[in-house]
């Protein structure tokens, strides 16, 4: 069997957080060590090592549950900035091999290897001459996924971690996947596992074998992807620029807030996340959505969608500031900021014809784009500024004595 039948890879770092951690501090190898937040307040994991696994420990854990399961356990708080830097190198060692680069997170993504065999041997070489880069390169460790389709690859990167390499031929895909269990196909979470396990269909093998109809039947839309999927069938291909939605950030508090200063400095703060966000990703945006949850659980959503689309924090924050005056009074367990409808920098402008745009009220139209023009013009020096440094070399001055820990978590 030919390796061209295989040229998708699927690259996943092992525990990427911790790892890199542990990397960092060699005294906590080998111990229960967890990115995340305090337990003290709402934190929640989002990185475990291999031994703190070993303890029930997993990503979206309630880092208080974590510390219950494994008191031992050794929690650092997370720093992105390092993780972004580790991240832009093992990306960079893969497009040494391949152009094809879809990122799916920091941590992972897919490549197509077609037509790289002349310069770097096959899709398995490729595969192992990557794995062998990473360690040697950043000390890390991966594992490789090597399938004909995406779907697959994916699920052979899984199947021996830590350090894994799996190459599942097309001719062994059926043997695989048949003893699998049904949760392991992409859109099938928990609950309807266990609707369908309640029907007696718990392995891949039994979805597989229901008619097609009867999947489409039960899934909706959805169904007869998933239904393909049981069968080894995904014709996806490798994106190297995946199409953003959208891009944003939220935090859940440690205590609920209802000082509307406090909740206008951690917005301001969220809308300069996102707006850098956009910018290293080379996208701008026009619809700005604000979410808030108050103690009760109870989730308010508000948007608007201003004239000309930005990636500037200043920009967002002005809508952003706006959308929170609609948000009842009363003290709040979340809020968040995102930008959608996005569009490439290099598209060109569209402006409008008419006054400075409704989320402008009380300016000129000229006032509005001397302001804006000027925000353009410096916003690339200091972006330079902040990859060099960090990204707390400069901010705005009303946000000057927050530290990481005020960070909120990326929702792109």
């Amino acid at each position: 069997m030919s390796a061209a039948e295989t040229p998708i890879l699927h690259i996943d770092m092992d525990a990427f957080y911790a790892s890199v951690e542990v990397r960092d501090n060699p005294s906590l190898a080998g111990l229960p060590v967890c990115v995340g937040g305090p337990a003290s307040g709402r934190g929640v994991v989002s990185a475990a090592s291999y031994e703190a696994r070993r303890f029930g420990i997993h990503s979206a854990m309630p880092t208080a549950v974590a510390r219950r399961a494994c008191p031992d356990m050794i929690l650092l708080p997370p720093d992105f900035e390092k993780y972004t830097r580790v991240s832009s190198q093992v990306m960079d060692i893969f497009r040494r091999y391949t152009p094809l680069v879809e990122p799916l997170s920091l941590d992972e993504a897919f490549l197509d290897t077609t037509g790289c065999e002349r310069l770097f041997g096959d899709s398995i070489e490729i595969g192992r001459a990557i794995k062998q880069d990473i360690l040697r390169e950043t000390g890390l460790v991966a594992s490789v996924g090597v399938a004909g389709s995406k779907f697959i690859a994916k699920l052979a990167s899984d199947l021996d971690k830590p350090d894994g390499f799996r190459v599942i031929r097309p001719d062994d895909v059926r043997e695989v996947l048949d003893p699998l269990p049904i949760s392991r196909i992409f859109g099938i979470g928990e609950r309807t596992a266990k609707r369908l396990e309640a029907q007696g269909i718990e392995t891949i093998s039994d979805l597989a074998s229901r008619p097609r109809a009867e999947v489409v039947a039960g899934f909706g839309a959805s169904g007869g992807w998933v239904h393909d999927l049981a069968h080894g069938i995904d014709s996806r291909r490798v994106t190297p620029r995946r199409q953003e939605k959208s891009h944003g950030m939220e935090r859940t508090f440690s205590e609920d807030i209802t000082d509307r200063d406090e909740l206008r400095s951690f917005l301001l703060q969220f809308c300069e996340e996102v707006a850098f966000g956009l910018r290293d990703r080379g996208l701008r945006g026009r619809t700005v959505t604000l979410k808030a949850r108050s103690p009760d659980f109870k989730t308010v959503t508000r948007t608007r969608t201003i004239e000309t689309p930005t990636g500037i924090g200043a920009r967002i924050y002005s809508v952003a500031r706006e959308l929170l005056e609609q948000v009842p009074a009363g003290p709040l367990r979340l809020i968040g900021v995102s930008v959608s409808s996005l569009e490439d920098v290099r598209a060109p402008l569209q402006r409008g014809l008419f006054g400075a745009g409704a989320s402008d009220p009380g300016r000129t139209r000229s006032d509005w784009l001397a302001t804006r023009e000027k925000l353009e013009r410096i916003t690339p020096s200091l972006d330079k500024l902040r990859r060099r440094f960090g990204r707390g070399t400069i901010q705005p001055a009303r946000l000057l004595g927050r530290g990481a820990s005020d960070r909120p978590s990326d929702s792109s």
